[in-house]
């Protein structure tokens, strides 16, 4: 991610620690930011029809505690998101909830997560204040993440699938990474920069669902 969108983020972070969320944008219930930048880990997570279990270890970057009870997992992006790319994130902020909900021992526990969701800012305007001081303004948009345990659940199976195995699957044919990948494998190093070039220009995102999920 370029610094200057690093920046922004974390200056969001600092402003909003503490605020009401019905001064910051509509759409989210009353309630507190108060969790800011954490480490989250889980209990080992059990998949039905798995024998090897996993864990989720990873750092959000805010919660909400709402005032009627529960709380709610906030991803900032410091840009405007393409619709069709934000369900990418549900994997991510999934696994933030279910770590809080499945905390492991000593780990940081709240429950229930009621939403999940991306508290996104989208700059309009470049203002020249005085010599040597400008400011940045634009708007804040709360763009929700429907809660689908079942999916989630659903694709750590397919990580224990793959993780199970006795070595790494085969590439698919459609997949140019995977020929990125396999290229240096099968040829010496010159061809390498070809690869690359290529899956530059045909990468194709596998299909999913509205949600995140595999379709």
């Amino acid at each position: 991610m370029p610094k200057i969108f690093t920046t922004i983020d974390q200056l969001m972070k600092q402003h909003f620690a503490g605020q009401r969320t019905e001064e910051v944008v509509a759409g989210l219930p009353g309630g507190v930011f108060e969790y800011s930048e954490h480490w989250v880990e889980s209990r080992p997570l059990a998949v039905p029809g798995h024998a090897s279990s996993c864990f989720i270890r990873g750092k959000f970057d805010t919660v909400v505690r709402f005032d009627d009870g529960g709380f709610g997992v906030v991803d900032f992006k410091p840009s405007a998101r393409n619709s069709e790319h934000i369900p990418l994130y549900a994997r991510q902020l999934h696994a933030y909830a279910c770590a809080l909900e499945q905390a492991a021992p000593g780990q940081l526990s709240l429950s229930p997560v009621r939403q999940l969701g991306l508290l996104v800012y989208e700059p309009k305007a470049f203002e020249q204040q005085t010599a040597g001081a400008c400011n940045l303004s634009g708007t804040m948009r709360w763009v929700e993440i429907p809660r689908e345990k079942g999916g989630f659940m659903n694709f750590l199976g397919e990580v224990l699938e793959v993780l199970d195995q006795p070595a790494p699957p085969a590439g698919s044919a459609s997949c140019p990474w995977c020929g990125y990948r396999d290229t240096p494998r099968r040829t010496d190093f010159r061809r390498l920069t070809s690869a690359a070039e290529q899956v530059s220009h045909q990468w194709v995102n596998p299909p999913i669902n509205n949600r995140g999920f595999p379709a």
